[in-house]
């Protein structure tokens, strides 16, 4: 008797813990969940352009460049969208490209603008840059600076509405997660300044702008750097989903 005592003891032990544990993790699990996608007002056959550097190129196949190719979306919170978006509704016919090149910066953009966005001739463009423009004044020997970055995004946009006057534009928030790998002092003394440019631009551009930076701040709550994004650069999958719903949710915002 007294061991069915404990065994049933222990059984409670065990489900009050798991029971606990859930609780104290549902409020992360809340916002950690797939964004729920509603297209309702985006016009079907719409065509969808990402562009930006490493983080958005995510070692993609450059060779697969039509739209919706699996292998030219990359390996990053690109396809994570992609898959998402046309696997929930496939009657859209919504059309997406993947044009980010590892290491651009935006002089670099602007360099292949025509090929690689204007002829595309996207309805909406995203862009996330900037982490370079920075990174290489560390590395490479690039003379840059956060007014170089401002007046070449900006005179990049200008072109791209002049070409395309109707296009809806998505923003995203060059980031730098604390903690990572790559991620020192210069970062948090100067990065800063860089990330409010490109929040000033999407608002006088009226842009859509993605908070990537206070999502992986918040994220690290929940799960280290390690596991979000390991060098404070490059999302991890788990980084990359938490960019996709963010996306998703402010694609959804456009046609609101």
């Amino acid at each position: 008797m007294k061991n069915k005592t404990h065994s049933h003891g222990r059984r409670n032990f065990i489900r009050k813990s798991a029971f606990a544990f859930a609780a104290a993790t549902a409020a992360s699990s809340i916002q950690l969940k797939a964004a729920e996608i509603n297209l309702e007002g985006i016009p079907k056959g719409t065509t969808i352009l990402f562009q930006g550097d490493s983080i958005t190129d995510a070692g993609r196949n450059k060779a697969h460049y039509y739209a919706n190719q699996g292998a030219g979306m990359g390996g990053g919170y690109v396809y994570q969208i992609v898959s998402q978006m046309l696997g929930n509704h496939p009657a859209s016919e919504l059309r997406f490209y993947n044009r980010g090149i590892s290491g651009h910066k935006v002089f670099q953009l602007a360099n292949r603008w025509e090929d690689d966005c204007l002829q595309l001739k996207p309805d909406v463009l995203s862009i996330l840059i900037g982490v370079n423009d920075f990174w290489h004044t560390l590395s490479h020997s690039y003379k840059g600076t956060v007014e170089v970055y401002d007046k070449d995004l900006r005179q990049l946009l200008d072109r791209t509405k002049k070409e395309l006057p109707q296009v809806k534009l998505i923003m995203g928030e060059p980031f730098a997660v604390t903690g990572g790998t790559a991620i020192g002092a210069p970062w948090e003394k100067d990065f800063p300044a860089y990330r409010e440019a490109a929040k000033q631009i999407a608002k006088d551009y009226g842009a859509v702008f993605i908070p990537y930076q206070r999502i992986f701040d918040e994220a690290l709550s929940v799960a280290p750097v390690s596991y979000w994004c390991p060098d404070g650069v490059h999302p991890s999958m788990a980084g990359g989903h938490l960019m996709a719903k963010a996306w998703i949710e402010g694609l959804m915002s456009l046609y609101a």
